[in-house]
């Protein structure tokens, strides 16, 4: 892995227009991911983690507006791409893996057929290439070349999974964007296809960012980690750090709330309260009605982000410094 940023992300806003006003689902964000790195984000429903990913590849819907900040993909912002510009960047520099597998696939045709039709859409492969390309990318996420001309309801869950990675992988993208990828998957097919994901990942050198509110599937797959809250990016650094010592109390909330089956034992402890209502968030730092450590700057000023070792966090009290008083 090199020093070398596939994806550059600065200040990135994105609201919602609703009748009774703006969600302001992404607000501010800022990361960069390097080639062959593997970016994490984390964070309750609602926080935003979605809606960045939607927003990454310009898939929004009709309602969703950007804001501001620029998405610089291998030195191109394609912020202010149209359209027609963008879909060539999708596929072949940047692809999803969308959440649910049976929604991303068209249940009247053939699975084979529906990524040959993304190899043909992006690139000149004659009929025959195409079909070999196929070959090769069942192949890949281990599913047997006798089901490409099957349809997807003749697939199981783990193995629909399988290829929506397989036509993410069809143009060898840069990085992909792997939205809540084995969620609705049993544990042990869950860990066959993260595995398989990272294997490919490293054979191809590529960038990955994996969403979920999983704390450990992005313990185990991710280099680094960003936690979502609000819309903001709350805490970010190297995953082993973040882990290890929480700067920010929402990461530590969310350490608290998930078993190990490492260390001591420890009683899990829940989260009062709910995420904020993005259409009206909180005065000052966004998690204060539901933090331990809030003080009244918390209340009414925007909390500052300040580098904390090799981690990045946005809160007036971090944990780490307070815990060691």
């Amino acid at each position: 892995m090199t020093s070398d940023p596939v994806l550059v992300v600065e200040d990135l806003t994105m609201h919602y227009a609703t009748r009774a006003g703006p969600v302001r689902a992404v607000d501010g964000v800022s990361f960069s991911v390097e080639r062959g790195q593997s970016l994490g984000l984390v964070g309750e429903s609602g926080c935003g983690k979605s809606s960045i990913a939607m927003t990454l590849l310009k898939l929004l819907p009709d309602n969703a507006r950007l804001v501001s900040g620029s998405i610089t993909l291998n030195g191109v912002d394609v912020v202010p791409l149209s359209e027609n510009q963008m879909r060539e960047h999708r596929w072949d520099r940047i692809s999803m893996v969308f959440q649910a597998a049976m929604n991303s696939l068209d249940p009247v045709y053939r699975v084979g057929d529906q990524i040959i039709e993304a190899l043909e859409a992006h690139s000149a492969s004659a009929p025959r290439d195409a079909m070999e390309r196929v070959r090769e990318l069942f192949d890949l996420v281990s599913l047997d070349p006798s089901y490409i001309r099957r349809y997807p309801h003749e697939y199981s869950g783990g193995m629909r999974q399988r290829a929506i990675i397989a036509m993410a992988l069809a143009c060898e993208p840069d990085i992909i964007v792997a939205d809540e990828p084995t969620t609705a998957l049993d544990v042990i097919v869950q860990d066959h296809i993260l595995r398989e994901m990272q294997a490919i990942q490293r054979a191809l050198n590529m960038s990955m960012i994996y969403i979920s509110h999983d704390m450990a599937v992005i313990a185990e797959v991710c280099d680094v980690v960003g936690v979502m809250y609000a819309g903001k990016l709350v805490e970010f650094g190297p995953t082993a750090e973040v882990y290890a010592r929480p700067i920010h109390p929402y990461t530590k909330a969310l350490m608290s709330a998930f078993p190990s089956v490492r260390g001591e034992k420890h009683d899990l402890a829940t989260l009062p309260g709910e995420p904020p209502d993005l259409l009206d968030p909180p005065s000052g730092c966004a998690f204060h009605p539901r933090c331990a450590y809030a003080t009244d700057e918390c209340r009414t000023s925007i909390p500052p982000t300040a580098k904390h070792g090799d981690q990045w966090a946005t809160c007036w009290n971090p944990v780490a410094d307070v815990d060691s008083e």
